[in-house]
């Protein structure tokens, strides 16, 4: 399993038009040698939750600018429940205020990246992650 390749979903829920810092991301992730699967623009958390269990991922990256973090962090988190995929890690990004930031690491996001962050913290949190979380499930 060393030469395994982590499996990041980046997705844009809800209405918000503004992608350049999900793209970002992803190319950064792709660059750090994760295999990266960009939704696109203006996703349901069923849709992001329904294709992060098709790709089988590692973790799903959530970029949020629209204010609406609260609503669709936990609706993502409620459904990976629902349908036993809890083990994939949620991370997201955006326009999130501080105060929000230890209900959202309640309700199980592993981090989030506000303006500013690196990439390359990005990369090496999802590595750290992710092995710990194979590690936990015998794959590593």
């Amino acid at each position: 399993m060393e030469d395994r390749r982590i499996r990041v979903l980046i997705a844009k829920p809800g209405m918000d038009g503004h992608d350049r810092g999900a793209k970002v991301v992803a190319r950064a992730l792709r660059d750090a040698g994760m295999e990266v699967i960009y939704t696109g623009l203006r996703q349901t958390a069923e849709m992001i939750v329904n294709a992060a269990v098709q790709e089988d991922v590692d973790a799903i990256g959530l970029s949020v600018l629209s204010g609406a973090h609260m609503h669709y962090f936990r609706e993502v988190m409620g459904l990976l429940r629902a349908r036993g995929a809890e083990d994939i890690i949620v991370f997201g990004g955006g326009i999130i205020p501080d105060q929000d930031l230890p209900i959202l690491k309640d309700l199980g996001v592993g981090r989030v990246f506000t303006p500013g962050a690196s990439t390359e913290d990005a990369a090496t949190y999802l590595r750290g992650a992710v092995q710990a979380r194979w590690q936990a499930q015998g794959e590593a």
